[in-house]
């Protein structure tokens, strides 16, 4: 995994999603991180020092695999640039099947045929 900083990232995630336009996908996931050991926080809350959180951004198409790290700061900018990226790159998302509604609306209307089931119970004894 490649630890990029923010403007080399978008410009990969970018070359990431027209690489995977006509067959693909690729997964972006965002996480709170402190990039610290869990010893070094528990020491940093003790002494009463306040623990700054990231933000690890990473994405992958399966193949390769990319991420950065956020300060809360930066967080703003990157949130615009990342949605005019996905804005761009919404083009090859296939088009949902809308059912018509009349078609559905007698679909539901119309009786579900079902067979009658024969009893299984026993012929009575004849009486001779």
């Amino acid at each position: 995994m490649v630890l990029l900083q923010p403007d080399p990232f978008l410009n990969e995630l970018t070359s990431m999603y027209e690489r995977n336009t006509e067959k693909g996908s690729v997964w972006v996931t965002l996480k709170r991180s402190c990039q610290k050991s869990k010893a070094t926080m528990n020491k940093m809350a003790s002494a009463g020092e306040a623990i700054e959180y990231r933000c690890l951004v990473r994405a992958t198409d399966g193949r390769k695999t990319i991420s950065t790290s956020l300060s809360a700061k930066d967080h703003q900018k990157f949130q615009a640039s990342y949605a005019t990226i996905l804005k761009a790159h919404m083009s090859a998302l296939k088009k949902r099947e809308r059912k018509d509604k009349k078609k559905s609306a007698e679909a539901e209307k119309k009786p579900v045929s079902s067979k009658k089931k024969e009893s299984s119970k026993k012929p009575a004894p004849l009486k001779t």
